[in-house]
């Protein structure tokens, strides 16, 4: 892979960095979710920035990749994304989401898990 040099790369939440300036990106396993994602490393800077985008989606900002590959990686990413949203919202909620919009959580919850494990 090949760094596109000096390109604004978006991490979310109005954050921006320069693409040659990332030296690290680490996802964040641990109390991951809205806003948490990503840990980025950026030289000159003495803190890593927090993003909340994942890896794979910044990565793909950052290098040169095939249109396809861009695609289909931002499609996993949104249903990853997707999957940590519905994953916290309360059996409680659900009903209410299912009784009064026909949305089922939980069907669109197994859908999506299978997607992603194939």
């Amino acid at each position: 892979m090949e760094i596109r040099d000096r390109i604004i790369v978006p991490l979310g939440y109005g954050k921006f960095v320069r693409s040659d300036k990332i030296i690290a990106l680490e996802p964040i396993e641990n109390d991951r979710g809205p806003g948490r994602r990503t840990t980025i490393y950026v030289e000159e800077m003495p803190v890593p920035i927090v993003a909340s985008r994942t890896e794979q989606s910044i990565i793909a900002n950052i290098v040169e990749t095939p249109r396809e590959v861009l695609q289909a990686t931002a499609a996993i990413e949104f249903l990853k994304d997707l999957l940590d949203d519905i994953s916290q919202v309360g059996p409680m909620l659900r009903k209410s989401i299912k009784k009064e919009a026909a949305l089922d959580l939980d069907q669109i919850e197994k859908k999506t898990r299978v997607i992603l494990n194939g």
